[in-house]
């Protein structure tokens, strides 16, 4: 089992033996990893599940978390979405990068409800494992070379540890420099 150095206060379980800390999409996401030994889970309180307040009540360092956010925009009446990934002391570049990666006019965060309906997770928690499977996984460069981070399980009661290099192998995933400014 890998040992935490960001963990905090957290007790971490491999998140392979505790499917009811995740997401449905987020379990069967993991099982398909070529090692999901490398994926830890922890119990958090729900309420504290926002980046901040996670950060503050477990000592986790925030420059080890990532945030998850579902992006769209619209192309010839096409809808088009991407999941983003970048560390929590970094916005994603939206209307930058995102916008002509995507190849639309205009994109922003997708609204709550349509983000939680079609990633099968709790809004909040979403996380890059389990993403519907024709959305590109936008992962910034950072996150992708950091040696663990706390991410999102898809559900507001628990956090996964994974290592960056793992979330860069994610099916369409696509690690992009600057993606986070």
């Amino acid at each position: 089992m890998v040992k935490w150095t960001i963990a905090g206060s957290l007790t971490v379980e491999p998140a392979a033996e505790h499917p009811e800390l995740l997401a449905d999409p987020v379990a069967k996401a993991l099982a398909a990893l070529p090692d999901p030994g490398d994926v830890g889970v922890a119990a958090i309180d729900p309420e504290l599940a926002d980046t901040a307040a996670f950060c503050e009540a477990y000592g986790s360092p925030l420059t080890a978390s990532a945030n998850c956010v579902v992006v769209s925009g619209k192309r010839a009446g096409e809808e088009r979405f991407a999941a983003c990934l970048v560390l929590a002391t970094t916005r994603a570049d939206v209307n930058g990068t995102v916008r002509k990666r995507l190849d639309v006019r205009k994109a922003s965060f997708a609204p709550m409800d349509t983000a939680v309906e079609l990633t099968g997770m709790a809004y909040g928690g979403i996380t890059p494992l389990g993403l519907p499977p024709e959305w590109p996984l936008l992962i910034d460069a950072a996150v992708a070379a950091a040696p663990e981070l706390v991410v999102g399980s898809g559900i507001r009661g628990s956090k996964l540890l994974i290592p960056g290099p793992t979330l860069a192998t994610l099916p369409n995933a696509e690690v992009i420099e600057s993606l986070g400014r």
